[in-house]
């Protein structure tokens, strides 16, 4: 059977981490209270399409797909128009910060998905129960972003 939690903790390492082998990712998988064998970690990593990849410096480390990456943002950018539709009530910009109000109980499960779309110019989100503050690199990229938003 498959841990989704396990699996969404295994791209989060894979993303945080340099992972060069299956014993690392399950002692990091350990320190979250996973108690899991190399064939089940294998098979996640199967499943979930992680390769490896060498660095410039001959560093060989374990990294989501890029093809899989493409096919997530696509998946991920329809999440967040379906879920931006029913719960954003107003977007606002303050120079390089965007304010977005939602309705209650919203706010972190639209900040998560716009989290997922990993949008370069995003450098984070918090989120509350109702208001998420976006903080972007620039006014360019929060004009972009709150026009995309507004477009939905």
């Amino acid at each position: 059977m498959v841990n989704k939690k396990r699996i969404k903790d295994i791209v989060n390492i894979i993303n945080t981490k340099k992972i060069s082998s299956q014993e690392m990712l399950i002692r990091e998988l350990k320190l979250l209270g996973y108690n899991v064998a190399q064939s089940t970690v294998s098979r996640d990593l199967k499943g979930i399409r992680i390769i490896k990849k060498r660095n410039m410096e001959g560093e060989e480390f374990f990294v989501l797909d890029n093809n899989v990456v493409e096919e997530r943002k696509t998946i991920s950018l329809d999440k967040f128009i379906s879920k931006s539709r029913e719960s954003i009530i107003s977007v606002r910009n303050a120079g390089n910060i965007i304010v977005i109000k939602t309705y209650p109980g919203e706010a972190q499960g639209v900040a998560a998905v716009l989290d997922q779309m990993n949008f370069s110019e995003v450098l984070g989100t918090v989120a509350g129960d109702d208001t998420i503050i976006c903080i972007l690199e620039n006014l360019k990229s929060s004009e972009k972003l709150i026009n995309m938003i507004k477009n939905f």
